[in-house]
């Protein structure tokens, strides 16, 4: 349950803070007064969107904070624990929207607003006035039916199966679009993989190619080079050796004198022996120099195969190869889709036995649901004052030519919640066959079956919280007062909080709140307060009577609320 509402700088309301009791609230008060403004605020809190303009003027954010008492639940545990949030007895929500946008708190955690929903569908169900119109919405009425509980497992089972059916209904798409564009690019790869595979492509070649001309290239400046190497090294008058060998002999006779010179010596040694190594070296590399200018010839034009390769492409030689081995796969592919269709088709025809089989148990389980809410609504809708009505709800299948399964030989579309058409049909008149509940129903009637659905659903989900804003549309007098025991009947599996006009519907309060209008210096706000007995009367006897309470008007409403007691 609530335990209390804590709102500031929310439209007109500077700041409320109003505490809930178990069983029937009641909040009246004059049109303009604010009580739209409160649900707004808890819809707020229970993650529906909201905009800036709920923040009242001068103020930097709008806060909206409720208190709900919640007990035992594993469920939100559960939920809780993986958003590291901590779980207690009471759970705080809590919503600020500032001009830079919205945040979400429970229990003074930071969450995401879509964790702040899943939290507040699980513990208030809360009717607005627009709910009316979704209820004469054929679309809407197969949620109702999969809002019971033994609906729920059904329901999952046949969303695995849809889930795989999708896999492999998308496995085969790509796979015939893929087939479609590689018989269009078919003739393309082929001539492309003729061309590589003639082009016979090593991803090291084109540096090794380089390196060769390279060689080639200079194979003059390289033969001249090593000459006047070898001519300096073994020169016929004085060579570069002699000199370093005389050098040598004169650092060894100083070394005996002046040990200093000992470090000289080893360095002329090395240079001596590096330098004839060198010598040699050059002697055995001009032997080796190429004078080729056929090869180099053959090169180049080899380079400019690889580069008119690479331009023709925009791909380097390593990509070319890469590229080269992807098309002659998807050839290969090509080659080959018929069985690769067929293996998913095998697939898809398999898993549309399985398939149908659940869609047939979801189909059940709601046709007898829906037997099971018509007669509840039945009786319901005789203790508001329909005596004679009549509610079906007819489960169909969704029969398509492209539908993914077959009942009784017929093509059945899917969809994520099932193949099922759901409709509900109405009579309010003693004789009348029931038609569609968007086209007999007037809005006195609606409200009633809302009412109706509502109890039912709440009961069979244990919902915690139920908020009714002005459920009464359309109807007054005695139906009212009907509607108002409902809805105090209803108060036993739940707390429920309800705006009205109805003084029939008020009287029936466990707890009465008015909501008013105030003007404080220049700016209007909006108040709540609880009301004690004998305002409780009077608020009751002014919703009867208008602003002028008379006696009799008080006499009624003691009647009408002893009446509720």
């Amino acid at each position: 349950m609530i335990t209390s509402l804590y709102i500031k700088d929310f439209a007109l309301i500077d700041e409320l803070d109003v505490k809930f009791e178990h069983g029937l609230n009641v909040l009246t008060g004059e049109t303009g007064a604010g009580k739209s403004i409160i649900i707004g605020a808890l819809n707020m809190i229970l993650g529906e969107r909201a905009d800036l303009d709920v923040i009242r003027q001068g103020a930097d954010k709008a806060i909206s904070e409720a208190t709900l008492k919640v007990g035992a639940n594993n469920w939100l545990k559960t939920l809780l624990a993986e958003h590291e949030v901590e779980y207690s007895e009471f759970l705080i929500l809590r919503r600020e929207i500032r001009q830079t946008g919205s945040r979400a708190f429970i229990n003074d955690t930071p969450v995401n607003i879509s964790v702040l929903k899943q939290v507040g569908d699980q513990l208030v169900d809360l009717h607005g006035q627009h709910d009316h119109q979704l209820l004469l919405k054929d679309e809407h009425h197969l949620s109702v039916i999969d809002q019971f509980d033994s609906v729920q497992p059904v329901l999952k089972q046949y969303q695995r199966e849809y889930h795989q059916m999708s896999i492999l209904q998308k496995e085969l798409r790509d796979l015939k679009r893929r087939e479609k564009e590689l018989k269009e690019k078919t003739e393309l790869y082929q001539f492309q993989v003729k061309e590589l595979e003639a082009a016979d492509l090593d991803a090291d070649e084109e540096e090794e190619l380089i390196a060769e001309m390279n060689l080639l290239d200079n194979a003059e400046d390289l033969d001249q080079k090593a000459l006047a190497i070898t001519e300096i090294g073994a020169g016929e008058e004085v060579s570069l050796i002699q000199l370093m060998n005389t050098i040598k002999l004169h650092l060894e006779d100083m070394a005996r004198i002046e040990p200093e010179f000992e470090s000289y010596l080893q360095e002329i040694n090395t240079a001596r022996i590096s330098v004839q190594e060198a010598i040699q070296f050059t002697e055995r590399y001009r032997d080796q120099i190429e004078f080729n200018p056929q090869r180099l010839e053959s090169l180049r034009r080899r380079q400019s195969e690889l580069n008119r390769l690479q331009k023709k492409y925009m791909r380097s030689v390593p990509e070319l190869i890469r590229y080269y081995n992807e098309i002659r796969e998807e050839l290969n592919i090509a080659e080959n889709f018929d069985l690769e269709i067929e293996k998913i088709e095998s697939k898809i025809s398999k898993q549309a036995h399985i398939l149908a089989g659940s869609a047939i148990e979801l189909h059940k389980k709601r046709v007898e649901v829906g037997k099971q809410l018509s007669g509840e609504i039945v009786e319901s809708l005789k203790n508001l004052g329909i005596l004679h009505g009549q509610f079906q709800v007819e489960v169909g299948w969704l029969y398509s030519n492209q539908g993914w399964i077959e009942i009784d030989g017929r093509p059945v579309d899917c969809h994520a919640n099932g193949c099922d058409d759901v409709r509900f049909y109405i009579s309010t008149n003693k004789g009348e066959e029931p038609k569609s509940l968007a086209k007999i129903a007037s809005g006195g009637e609606v409200s009633r079956v809302m009412l109706s659905l509502k109890s039912i659903i709440a009961r069979e989900q244990h919902l915690p919280v139920m908020i009714f804003d002005e459920i009464d549309t359309g109807i007054s007098g005695k139906i009212s007062e009907k509607v108002g025991k409902v809805m105090r009947s209803l108060s036993e599996y739940c707390q429920i909080v309800a705006i009205t006009h109805q003084p029939q519907i008020a009287s029936q309060a466990h707890k009465h709140y008015r909501v008013l209008k105030i003007e404080e210096g220049e700016r209007t706000i909006t108040r709540i307060e609880a009301l004690s007995e004998e305002q409780h009367i009077r608020e009751v006897a002014s919703l009867m009577s208008g602003e002028e309470i008379t006696d009799s008007a008080l006499n009624s409403a003691r009647e009408l609320i002893g009446r509720s007691n």
